[in-house]
């Protein structure tokens, strides 16, 4: 698929220089004389670096060869984070800065979608909320209202969060893997 600059628009993803590119940031600008201006923020999807650039009306762009596909979380080792594909079974390895924090949210047989560019994962869309159990959580001391009523605590993935003061070490909690913040605590 082609696009015009008419298409342009932030979160569209494009082919430049043979690499998958997102915009992040667009301007439409059109001076008194002369062709209308584009400027778009870009962020290569491979490696993160991200880049200004200005285009002119009548320009064309390829769309991104991409594709997402249903993946389950099987398991990390020395390699990274193996996934599976639940259509032909083949497995994938992710590694940790292509995943950045959305690790911490990752338990075992989780059904993911990953983004794929060729047979390259380069991005992945967790569900919406994880529950997770508390393995460290320090005594909340009444009268300490310092801080709110808040404490940090660590789930079984190794993150770090503020919750209320009642939640202790075994409880089951659930987080909104798009903030990493507390939802609610998860009856057993």
């Amino acid at each position: 698929m082609v696009y015009s600059c008419a298409d342009l628009k932030k979160g569209l993803k494009m082919m430049v220089e043979g690499e998958p590119h997102t915009i992040t940031q667009f301007d439409f600008t059109k001076p008194g004389k002369g062709q209308a201006l584009y400027k778009c923020r870009l962020r290569n999807m491979i490696t993160g670096a991200q880049f200004d650039r200005t285009y002119r009306s009548g320009e064309s762009f390829e769309s991104a060869a991409l594709d997402e596909r249903d993946m389950q979380f099987l398991y990390k080792d020395e390699s990274g984070y193996v996934f599976m594909d639940q259509k032909n079974y083949e497995q994938s390895t992710l590694d940790e800065e292509v995943l950045g924090d959305d690790r911490f949210f990752l338990k075992d047989n989780m059904d993911v979608k990953i983004l794929l560019f060729g047979e390259r994962g380069i991005g992945m869309t967790l569900p919406n909320f994880v529950t997770l159990r508390v393995t460290k959580a320090d005594p909340w001391l009444k009268g300490d209202t310092a801080s709110g009523n808040n404490k940090p605590v660590t789930v079984e993935t190794g993150y770090t969060l503020a919750v209320p003061a009642f939640v202790e070490e075994g409880t089951l909690i659930q987080i909104d893997t798009r903030t990493g913040d507390y939802v609610t605590r998860v009856k057993e």
